[in-house]
């Protein structure tokens, strides 16, 4: 009778694991979709609410803006009042937002509701990874579960543009945003049914000047590099939330040294593999997120695809990340952290590099080939530095760690665009060769983007429409080509950079390890580091 009441209770511990695991993937995928299924709805928004160029850019944004403000403090949120709480929570006003986007009557409430949705998604995404690391004790199945994840967040992302795509070649430009409500309401039950609470059993007190400080330092310096990669780094904005942001995140620091309960424990720096792991999430986004738009815009712009056939033409790149994520559990096992990390970084280089033979006419196998490379390299170093950081810290404070490598994604995708998008734009408008004789107006517009040339272009006779089609889209392409070179360059070096700075991390991080600056063992020894005091 124990025997059998024993399986019960071990299949229902099971159970509960793998359906959080289920509940969590779910949840990321449509916060991952939601991220990109808005730029293909663009063209139908400005035309039913006719924003300003502004207002256009703040519809855009705010989503990701308010997404990674908040990220870190609704990660302690989330330790001190319940993982499954929050993100209950969360659910719930991802819904309501979600409604209220999808018939926002004016650009003002769309602005409003956008910025209630990154709310909803700052409690739900490090929500998702802290219930992960804590239903998953045992240190190979947490590697395997961390994979999945990671495979289901970047399949998200590519699904983004198709299924964007299906749903605008049908309905309204809302319909994108109607997708959730089902969504999240399974979510909301099945998690009520599934999710275990979870949080700190020491949480302390949130300190409430920390949070601001946190918001406005991010806030700052993403809006900062958004701004310099839309029109420059001259601008007085990006100047003053630049230096906004830099003095505000430098005062949290100091701050954080000097409470006993730290909404980021700055020590967690000190260990080579929370700090590596951080890094090279900041440096791979930094170096591919540029590159990935400008595919967007080859597809349709310059080869001349509709939305939807744009989407699931790039869709192969991210269903390689959920493969490569998926498996990169067992490559752990077999060769270690730092050797799979360096080479999912060196297969991303070798398909940026790839983008060098890219051509105004399209050879789809080719970059087939490139996106897969690409995206299975993405795969593999994601999932292991994300596990690598929540094996790092005790998981208790999982939440307020996986809030700190998310925000190191946001910073470095923003940092990337305004970068190497300037690298872009630098080259476009260096090799852009104009029929002379052509109006100010006309030249200013085709300058400024291959999209201002084509409209520029209708506007012209024949002949010289043509050439300045021919020069824009050549043009763009050569800007791809150096821009994919610039991020292939970066990765090969943090590849060799990784192996080094992963290298005595063991294969299996047990749980409850912290590992530090001394924690420098051989890469298959698995070794339970002396734990904290408190």
């Amino acid at each position: 009778m124990v025997s059998v009441e024993a399986d019960a209770d071990a299949v229902n511990v099971i159970s509960r694991k793998w359906g959080t695991l289920v509940v969590a993937c779910l949840a990321m995928l449509m916060l991952s979709l939601d991220l990109t299924v808005l730029h293909l709805a663009v063209p139908k928004l400005t035309e039913a609410l006719t924003p300003t160029a502004t207002q256009m850019l703040w519809i855009v944004d705010i989503y990701g803006f308010a997404l990674a403000a908040l990220l870190v403090t609704m990660g302690n949120v989330g330790d001190r009042i319940g993982r499954k709480r929050l993100l209950l929570i969360g659910t719930v006003t991802f819904g309501a937002a979600s409604a209220v986007t999808a018939y926002a009557p004016n650009p003002e409430l769309l602005i409003a509701a956008r910025a209630l949705l990154g709310v909803a998604g700052a409690t739900i995404m490090p929500s998702t990874l802290s219930l992960v690391r804590n239903v998953f004790t045992d240190a190979k199945e947490r590697t395997s579960a961390v994979g999945i994840w990671s495979s289901v967040t970047a399949v998200g992302f590519a699904l983004g543009p198709v299924v964007g795509g299906a749903l605008l070649n049908h309905y309204w430009w809302g319909s994108v945003f109607l997708i959730n409500l089902p969504v999240m309401a399974v979510i909301f039950i099945a998690g009520l049914a599934v999710l275990p609470e979870s949080r700190n059993p020491r949480p302390g007190r949130i300190d409430l000047v920390s949070v601001p400080l946190s918001a406005a330092g991010v806030l700052g310096l993403i809006y900062a590099l958004k701004e310099a990669a839309y029109d420059g780094v001259g601008q007085t904005q990006v100047a003053v939330a630049a230096a906004i942001g830099i003095v505000a995140l430098v005062v949290f620091v100091l701050r954080q040294t000097r409470l006993a309960e730290p909404l980021i424990d700055v020590r967690l720096f000190r260990r080579r593999a929370f700090t590596a792991s951080v890094g090279a999430t900041l440096i791979t986004l930094f170096a591919t997120l540029a590159v990935s738009l400008l595919f967007a815009q080859y597809f349709q712009l310059v080869v001349g695809w509709s939305p939807l056939i744009a989407g699931l033409a790039a869709l192969p790149g991210g269903l390689a990340g959920g493969v490569g994520g998926a498996l990169s559990g067992s490559l752990v096992h077999r060769w270690g952290r730092g050797p799979v990390v360096a080479l999912g970084l060196a297969m991303v280089a070798i398909g940026l590099a790839m983008l060098f033979g890219l051509r105004v006419t399209v050879n789809y196998p080719y970059l087939l080939v490139a996106m897969i490379v690409q995206g299975a390299g993405m795969g593999f170093t994601f999932s292991v530095t994300n596990d690598t950081v929540l094996a790092s810290v005790p998981k208790e404070r999982a939440g307020a760690a996986s809030a700190i490598s998310e925000t190191a994604a946001e910073i470095g995708g923003a940092l990337g665009i305004a970068v190497l998008g300037s690298v872009t734009t630098a080259v476009y408008r260096g090799d852009l060769k104009l029929p002379a004789g052509l109006p100010a107006d006309i030249t200013a517009q085709a300058r400024d983007t291959l999209g201002g040339a084509l409209q520029a272009a209708a506007a012209l006779p024949g002949d010289a429409a043509g050439a300045v089609i021919r020069t824009a889209r050549d043009s763009f392409v050569h800007g791809i080509q150096v821009t994919g070179l610039a991020g292939s360059a970066i990765l090969v070096c943090l590849a060799v950079a990784a192996l080094f700075a992963l290298r005595g991390v063991p294969k299996v991080i047990p749980d409850h390890a912290e590992l530090d600056e001394h924690d420098e063992h051989e890469p298959g020894e698995t070794r339970e580091p002396a734990r904290r005091t408190r």
